[in-house]
Protein backbone atom coordinates (compact mmCIF):
# COMPACT_ATOMS: atom_id res chain seq x y z
CA UNK A 1 0.00 0.00 0.00
CA UNK A 2 1.51 3.65 -1.23
CA UNK A 3 -0.17 6.65 0.46
CA UNK A 4 0.49 10.18 -1.43
CA UNK A 5 -0.85 13.21 -0.23
CA UNK A 6 -2.86 16.18 -2.21
CA UNK A 7 -3.72 19.35 -0.70
CA UNK A 8 -6.57 21.69 -2.24
CA UNK A 9 -8.69 23.91 -0.65
CA UNK A 10 -5.97 23.67 2.38
CA UNK A 11 -7.81 20.03 2.91
CA UNK A 12 -5.07 17.17 3.00
CA UNK A 13 -6.17 14.17 0.95
CA UNK A 14 -4.67 10.68 1.15
CA UNK A 15 -4.41 9.18 -1.67
CA UNK A 16 -4.08 5.42 -1.19
CA UNK A 17 -2.97 2.88 -4.21
CA UNK A 18 -2.25 -0.80 -4.10
CA UNK A 19 -1.81 -3.57 -6.40
CA UNK A 20 -3.48 -5.68 -3.76
CA UNK A 21 -7.19 -5.71 -2.37
CA UNK A 22 -6.63 -4.32 0.91
CA UNK A 23 -10.51 -4.31 2.17
CA UNK A 24 -11.89 -7.56 2.58
CA UNK A 25 -14.45 -7.43 5.17
CA UNK A 26 -15.27 -5.21 8.29
CA UNK A 27 -12.17 -5.99 10.40
CA UNK A 28 -9.91 -5.12 7.12
CA UNK A 29 -11.78 -1.47 6.61
CA UNK A 30 -11.10 -0.78 10.22
CA UNK A 31 -7.68 -1.68 9.94
CA UNK A 32 -7.36 0.48 6.85
CA UNK A 33 -8.78 3.33 8.49
CA UNK A 34 -6.26 3.10 11.38
CA UNK A 35 -3.62 2.63 8.82
CA UNK A 36 -4.01 5.75 6.42
CA UNK A 37 -4.57 7.47 10.19
CA UNK A 38 -1.37 6.53 11.63
CA UNK A 39 0.68 7.02 8.42
CA UNK A 40 -1.35 9.94 6.86
CA UNK A 41 -2.77 11.47 9.74
CA UNK A 42 -5.60 12.24 7.02
CA UNK A 43 -9.61 11.72 7.88
CA UNK A 44 -10.18 12.01 3.75
CA UNK A 45 -9.00 9.01 1.58
CA UNK A 46 -9.14 8.08 -2.50
CA UNK A 47 -9.25 4.60 -2.72
CA UNK A 48 -9.65 2.48 -6.57
CA UNK A 49 -12.13 0.46 -6.72
CA UNK A 50 -9.54 -2.88 -7.65
CA UNK A 51 -8.74 -2.73 -3.34
CA UNK A 52 -12.02 -3.82 -2.43
CA UNK A 53 -13.13 -7.53 -2.73
CA UNK A 54 -15.47 -8.14 -5.30
CA UNK A 55 -18.32 -9.31 -2.76
CA UNK A 56 -18.38 -5.14 -1.54
CA UNK A 57 -19.77 -4.68 -5.14
CA UNK A 58 -22.76 -7.48 -3.93
CA UNK A 59 -25.05 -5.99 -1.97
CA UNK A 60 -26.85 -8.96 -0.97
CA UNK A 61 -23.58 -9.61 1.12
CA UNK A 62 -24.56 -6.82 3.16
CA UNK A 63 -20.27 -5.82 3.05
CA UNK A 64 -20.86 -2.61 1.69
CA UNK A 65 -23.11 -1.07 3.58
CA UNK A 66 -20.99 -2.55 6.95
CA UNK A 67 -17.99 -1.39 5.69
CA UNK A 68 -19.02 2.09 4.79
CA UNK A 69 -20.81 2.71 8.39
CA UNK A 70 -17.53 2.11 9.55
CA UNK A 71 -16.09 4.70 7.54
CA UNK A 72 -18.94 7.26 8.69
CA UNK A 73 -18.79 6.44 12.55
CA UNK A 74 -15.14 7.08 12.29
CA UNK A 75 -15.36 10.51 10.62
CA UNK A 76 -13.52 9.15 7.47
CA UNK A 77 -14.45 10.62 3.85
CA UNK A 78 -13.65 8.47 0.99
CA UNK A 79 -14.24 8.43 -2.39
CA UNK A 80 -13.68 4.96 -4.69
CA UNK A 81 -12.47 5.39 -7.94
CA UNK A 82 -13.03 3.29 -10.84
CA UNK A 83 -15.26 2.11 -13.59
CA UNK A 84 -18.86 1.06 -12.03
CA UNK A 85 -20.59 0.59 -15.29
CA UNK A 86 -19.22 -2.95 -15.30
CA UNK A 87 -22.10 -3.85 -12.49
CA UNK A 88 -25.61 -4.40 -13.99
CA UNK A 89 -27.45 -4.39 -10.69
CA UNK A 90 -29.73 -1.82 -10.47
CA UNK A 91 -29.69 -1.41 -6.37
CA UNK A 92 -26.13 -1.12 -6.75
CA UNK A 93 -26.69 1.65 -9.24
CA UNK A 94 -28.94 3.01 -6.67
CA UNK A 95 -26.61 2.61 -4.12
CA UNK A 96 -24.17 4.34 -6.07
CA UNK A 97 -26.47 7.22 -6.86
CA UNK A 98 -27.52 7.74 -3.01
CA UNK A 99 -23.88 7.90 -1.69
CA UNK A 100 -22.90 10.54 -4.43
CA UNK A 101 -25.88 12.43 -3.05
CA UNK A 102 -24.33 12.48 0.51
CA UNK A 103 -20.72 13.92 1.71
CA UNK A 104 -19.11 11.42 3.19
CA UNK A 105 -18.72 8.26 0.89
CA UNK A 106 -18.56 9.17 -3.43
CA UNK A 107 -18.08 6.73 -6.11
CA UNK A 108 -16.51 8.69 -8.69
CA UNK A 109 -14.94 7.67 -12.60
CA UNK A 110 -11.26 9.57 -11.59
CA UNK A 111 -9.22 10.83 -8.95
CA UNK A 112 -9.83 14.48 -10.45
CA UNK A 113 -13.23 14.36 -9.05
CA UNK A 114 -12.57 12.89 -5.94
CA UNK A 115 -10.23 15.73 -5.23
CA UNK A 116 -12.90 18.13 -5.97
CA UNK A 117 -15.61 15.92 -3.71
CA UNK A 118 -13.24 15.59 -0.94
CA UNK A 119 -11.80 19.35 -0.76
CA UNK A 120 -14.95 20.47 -0.41
CA UNK A 121 -16.22 21.24 3.57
Amino acid sequence: MKITMIKENDVEIAVVSSSEILITDVQSALDFIATVNYEAGCDRIILNKSALCEEFFDLSTRLAGEILQKFINYHVKMAIVGDFSVYSSKSLKDFISECNKGKDIFFLSNEQQAVVKLSIG
